[in-house]
């Protein structure tokens, strides 16, 4: 069944119920806000998605997923995390990074230390801790989506 919620890029939209993901801890910044809806771009072809609040119109993140631009990405995050959305593994869960995108949009980051972690069919997310020293909060997109072209 179909619910309408007001989104910062498309104004008032209807999606359905079963696009709602509950946050039960929030985003750290925004723990108030528990209840988010995952949407597409307009460009279908882009990797970039957003993670709308449910009730909070103004709030939305641009996110992407790790592998869209890094093809060696690893999700290494605690059982507390997984235990979270109610998953044992981390196989079937849905990862994607929060994008920054500066005044130059190509100088675009994705924060891998917090990955945002979600498991649909519960739907259930969460904002998890990387365990792994590989990633940092500031990941180039464009610089690492350059070097998988480079190496073909």
């Amino acid at each position: 069944m179909g619910v309408k919620i007001k989104t910062r890029p498309f104004g008032e939209i209807v999606v359905n119920e079963m696009q709602i993901i509950d946050f039960p801890d929030g985003i750290p910044g925004f723990d108030y806000v528990k209840k988010f809806v995952l949407l597409d771009t307009q460009d279908k072809n882009s990797p970039l998605k957003w993670l709308q609040a449910y009730d909070e119109p103004e709030l939305a993140f641009i996110i992407i997923r790790p592998v869209d631009f890094l093809r060696e990405y690893e999700l290494v995050v605690s059982m507390s995390d997984l235990d979270a959305v109610g998953a044992e593994t981390a196989d079937k869960l849905l990862v994607f990074a929060i994008v920054t995108i500066p005044k130059n949009p190509s100088e675009m980051t994705a924060n891998l230390q917090g990955p945002v972690i979600i498991n649909p069919d519960k739907r259930l997310g969460r904002q998890a801790i990387s365990l792994s020293e590989k990633y940092g909060v500031r990941h180039r997109i464009l610089d690492e989506m350059k070097k998988a072209a480079a190496e073909g």
